[in-house]
């Protein structure tokens, strides 16, 4: 049986995520109506019912209890647990925002042949599977519109996790938003498209809570899934342009050590990048996901006290460009 290539799952667990964030709020699978005041969860209404038990404190104080801090704690520990084994797995293969990221990034390449405005170098026009992408400035055009679609779709669909969706999308057919509607969704719009155009893969580092905290479970895992570059055959890095780190959608060094990738996604393109180098040598990719004992050594990396370099070649343990004077692999 044929194995399906990494990006074509993930692409297919984004997609399908995607449209469970858009279908969401008009199906009442999950959202907070302010008209009601309470959410609803699988078309149920999700309240503490203290107007019910106002007759009792403690049948109040069960009612927070139960159906209000104990859901948030059991949803944020699962959440966290499969942080603190899997890293930021969410953010790779779910997280809605992530995927128009990626979308507008592989736009921005074409246009600029950089994923970003703020980096200082262009990117090799050569891809991992031997093709030359030329920029062409026609793309930004596509760039810029997509950007503002997105931030729309953005706009209108977080207002429906909010408001009665069938009136939000009704107002929005026949034109007869009202005031407050519109100031929300133009507002949005134009935060959603500054961020999409000018931030991105900043504000999934330093910005997004969600990411952030995904990140500190992850670290303190030392065993947790990781990305690991086998230096045993660092030799064969000597024919590639960096591939692996020009992939890479949070501008990471997938090659180094696991406190430099905090805010890695495990998306997997670098692995996919480096197995498409190697496929023309007939080799096996030099990274892979690795966990438990593998994955510590990784963490932290055993140093002799003797060790005749300083603290900052120690955290380079992944340089590997020593080892052939033509490589192009990049000092870490």
């Amino acid at each position: 049986m044929k194995k399906v290539p990494l990006q074509y799952l993930r692409s297919i667990t984004q997609a399908a995520f995607f449209v469970l964030f858009i279908t969401a709020p008009p199906l009442n699978i999950f959202r907070y109506d302010l008209t009601l005041g309470h959410f609803i969860l699988f078309g149920h209404h999700w309240s503490l019912y203290i107007d019910s038990a106002l007759n009792s404190q403690t049948n109040v104080a069960i009612n927070v209890l139960l159906y209000g801090l104990l859901p948030v704690i059991v949803i944020a520990s699962g959440f966290l647990f499969i942080a603190w084994r899997w890293g930021r797995i969410y953010c790779g293969w779910f997280c809605p925002h992530f995927s128009v990221i990626e979308i507008i990034n592989r736009l921005m390449i074409r246009a600029c042949g950089k994923p970003s405005l703020w980096e200082k170098k262009s990117l090799p026009q050569q891809q991992a599977d031997r093709q030359i992408l030329t920029p062409d400035k026609r793309y930004w055009l596509p760039t810029l519109i997509t950007a503002l679609l997105f931030a729309f779709i953005w706009s209108v669909v977080l207002l429906t996790y909010l408001l009665p969706p069938f009136e939000i999308y009704n107002n929005l057919i026949h034109a007869q938003l009202t005031r407050n509607q519109a100031i929300f969704m133009g507002a949005a719009s134009i935060a959603f498209c500054i961020e999409f155009l000018f931030a991105r893969h900043l504000f999934c580092r330093y910005g997004c809570a969600v990411g952030v905290f995904q990140s500190l479970a992850w670290m303190a895992n030392r065993k947790a899934m990781v990305v690991n570059f086998d230096r045993s055959r660092a030799k064969s890095c000597k024919d590639c342009n960096n591939a692996c780190d020009n992939v890479c959608p949070m501008r990471l060094q997938p090659r180094t050590l696991k406190r430099k990738m905090f805010s890695c996604t495990q998306c997997g393109q670098c692995i996919s990048a480096c197995t498409q180098v190697q496929q023309f040598y007939h080799e096996e990719t030099l990274l892979h996901w690795v966990d438990g004992e593998a994955a510590e050594k990784i963490s932290a990396p055993p140093v002799s006290r003797n060790a005749p370099f300083s603290n900052k070649q120690n955290t380079n343990l992944y340089n590997t460009s020593k080892h052939h004077p033509g490589s192009t692999i990049t000092q870490r």
